[in-house]
């Protein structure tokens, strides 16, 4: 990276070419990802006083100090009029290494980001109980949570408090009032944040994530005693997010946990984020599970929790769907490619049942218009 070229230039030229991450190391030069792709940014790679100059630009002087300490730390920058970074710098072979998300200014609607609206605002009119938004790292968790307390900013009179590490998107008050609290500078963890957040009269309480047992019993217990709870989990779909809840207690605790969570939660959104057919960018694909009657039974009972999965695919008319019904869908509109699908699919047998179904059901309508038309 020439020494004229400033990381605010850089990012701003990546940015403009649509960039979701950015990753300065070493021995490399500065790599954008594109549509999931790793793109380079320049031509020589970058070296050490770079990324450290970089590292110093970025950080405050008690960041700094932090990340001297820690070797490692999440921090958020604003470029204004360019994009906020959700930022991590680490160390690696002695040297300094980024890695930045960009978050755009805007926040999406439902429909923008792909999402069943009729359902989100659903979800969102809720007084109380738990919303889980799950999926691997970079499938969109935080653009999703960002669109929920955006749309009940926008439409309730609530006291919203976030907990983020590092805060991501910013909210304005419109018809709520948002507190949002970042670990490290406003709070030392989740779990002191979510104790005292219980005395800060709140009506919706978004955690960053599930990340150990006290976090996940306090949550719990926000939602049975009338509070509406958000958080994410890094998990695949939603018979694993019901699992991983369950395995943070002890063998002992997990049947009255299973109780408090079947009667607490509203549903859970499973998502990853797809390469389009086309080439032009990615798409989501999404598991939609509503904890209906029949679906709180199953997860209170751990020998049926497995069936989850069949009573979700067989309940379409409520909205919900499993991964592999969705990625039929995104392949039969022409938003993915079948080879795309298939490496997605939960189960490859499944999908390409369905895919095999779909295509004779198709191929038999049309035999049968066109036999009526001669």
């Amino acid at each position: 990276m020439a020494q004229s070229l400033t990381i605010v230039d850089l990012l701003r030229t990546m940015v403009a070419r649509g960039v979701s991450d950015v990753h300065l190391q070493v021995g490399s030069p500065p790599m954008g990802r594109v549509h999931g792709t790793l793109t380079p940014f320049h031509s020589e790679a970058l070296k050490p006083e770079q990324t450290q100059m970089i590292g110093r630009t970025l950080l405050t002087t008690e960041q700094w100090e932090e990340f001297e300490y820690r070797h490692e730390l999440d921090f958020a920058y604003l470029v204004p009029k360019v994009a906020r970074f959700r930022c991590n710098i680490f160390r690696q072979r002695g040297s300094i290494g980024l890695v930045m998300r960009v978050i755009p200014d805007a926040i999406a609607s439902f429909e923008s980001l792909g999402l069943p609206a009729m359902i989100m605002e659903d979800f969102c009119s809720k007084e109380r109980g738990i919303i889980l938004t799950t999926g691997p790292t970079g499938s969109g968790k935080s653009t999703t949570m960002a669109a929920i307390i955006d749309k009940i900013n926008r439409s309730y009179a609530h006291n919203i408090i976030t907990i983020e590490d590092p805060i991501e998107y910013l909210h304005r008050n419109q018809r709520s009032l948002v507190v949002q609290r970042e670990v490290g500078s406003d709070t030392s963890d989740f779990k002191s944040a979510l104790k005292y957040a219980m005395r800060q009269d709140p009506d919706v309480i978004m955690i960053g994530e599930m990340r150990d047992k006290e976090t996940v019993e306090t949550a719990i217990t926000a939602a049975q005693t009338g509070h509406l709870v958000l958080s994410t989990l890094h998990t695949q779909d939603a018979i694993r997010s019901v699992n991983r809840i369950i395995d943070f207690f002890a063998p002992h605790e997990r049947d009255q946990i299973r109780i408090l969570f079947a009667e607490s939660l509203i549903g859970i959104l499973s998502q990853r984020l797809l390469a389009r057919a086309d080439g032009s960018g990615r798409v989501l694909a999404l598991e939609v599970m509503i904890n209906t009657p029949l679906i709180q039974s199953y997860i209170k009972d751990e020998n049926k929790t497995p069936e989850i999965r069949d009573a979700m695919s067989e309940d379409n008319n409520r909205g919900m769907k499993i991964f592999d019904q969705h990625l039929v869908e995104l392949y039969f509109s022409g938003m993915i490619s079948y080879e795309e699908g298939l490496s997605a699919a939960t189960s490859r047998d499944e999908y390409v049942l369905m895919i095999t179904k779909g295509s004779t059901a198709a191929n038999s309508f049309s035999d049968k218009n066109n036999a009526h038309i001669s």
